[in-house]
């Protein structure tokens, strides 16, 4: 089963809607989503990105250059297939538009 993992800087909005939404669409992929954001994650109770989850992982998708710098510069992510979807913090939870970004942005990787 391919293992996709997404990143933003909480996962709150735009790694876990992607999550939430690609596991809706496809039963046979397996998704998960974390933040680099510890501080953030620690407070509002969701996943901060660990080396587990990029070990996990097949393909991360990060939503900017900055989430992809950060994986590199705090983990260990030899072999790890990294691609920026350029998606900025602009959106809410499972909004329509973010949803419509992700499926123009992701397309190509699922």
């Amino acid at each position: 089963m391919k293992k996709i993992l997404f990143v933003c800087s909480a996962n709150i909005d735009r790694s876990k809607t992607a999550e939430d939404f690609y596991a809706e669409q496809f039963s046979e992929i397996a998704f998960h989503s974390a933040g680099t954001n510890h501080t953030i994650c620690k407070e509002k109770g969701t996943n901060p990105l660990a080396q587990e989850d990029v070990d996990w992982a097949d393909l991360i998708l990060v939503m900017e250059t900055k989430h992809r710098d950060w994986i590199y510069k705090n983990l260990e992510a030899k072999g790890s297939q990294i691609e920026v979807l350029n998606i900025e913090d602009i959106y809410t939870y499972y909004s329509i538009k973010l949803i419509e970004t992700l499926q123009q942005k992701c397309s190509k990787y699922l």
